[in-house]
């Protein structure tokens, strides 16, 4: 049974993504501020956060921040939850790791729908990568899909689960070229998401981390006005 973390300092939203969630079969614990998430993520080790941003003590783009330093909880897809509806707190969010965004008031099926992508999506994705290869290297860039590493001239790189699926979905299809809709279809999972900002913030982000010039990249790269591929490994 799935389970999933919910933490929000408002009782009726609690009570109702609890609800929700739990009419569909999946084990929901509660939180109401952002001190105890951490020491419950831990334990719990939720398959799912849904994240309030606006929380007593630390809010939510911190506790996101924690969550995904910690080696523990740095795989757990996170949804931030938020009244603030500007694109500027959604890149923000996205940036610091979350792997989706949606703004209150909210419709519970939206909600639900993306928690069962996000969940199904890391496993699928996932499951594809490491049955197609176990080990796939390019120049200093080795990644390992079954045990979730990247390595860039032997150091170790920290991903979100996003960047990690992002990366791990191009580098197992060299020369293929992905729109950024079938790279939000096929890693967010959720197709009436047609926020293609959220693909560029990623790969941004990703190319910083594994990169030597983000700004003129070796591995990623940009297929103008459509997307982005892998640098084809026989090139």
């Amino acid at each position: 049974m799935p389970s999933v973390l919910v933490v929000d300092d408002e009782q009726h939203i609690r009570d109702l993504i609890k609800f929700n969630l739990e009419k569909e079969g999946y084990k929901v614990h509660t939180a109401t501020e952002g001190e105890s998430v951490v020491r419950l993520a831990r334990e719990m080790m939720p398959h799912l956060i849904v994240l309030d941003i606006m929380l007593p003590g630390l809010d939510g783009y911190e506790v996101c921040r924690i969550l995904r330093s910690i080696e523990d909880t740095a795989g757990i897809p996170i949804i931030m939850l938020s009244a603030k509806g500007d694109v500027v707190d959604r890149v923000l969010g996205l940036e610091i790791g979350a792997d989706d965004y949606i703004t209150k008031p909210f419709s519970p099926r939206e909600l639900l729908a993306r928690v069962k992508a996000s969940i199904r999506r890391q496993k699928q994705v996932t499951k594809e990568i490491v049955d197609k290869d176990k080990e796939i290297r390019c120049g200093e860039l080795l990644i390992k899909p079954d045990r979730f590493e990247v390595l860039v001239n032997g150091a170790r790189i920290d991903l979100s689960p996003k960047e990690f699926s992002i990366l791990a979905l191009l580098a197992a299809n060299p020369g293929r070229v992905f729109s950024r809709d079938a790279l939000l279809e096929q890693i967010w999972g959720f197709d009436a998401v047609r926020e293609t900002r959220t693909v560029d913030v990623h790969i941004r982000y990703l190319r910083q981390k594994i990169e030597a010039d983000p700004g003129n990249p070796m591995y990623i790269e940009t297929v103008r006005g459509i997307g982005y591929r892998f640098r084809d490994r026989q090139r």
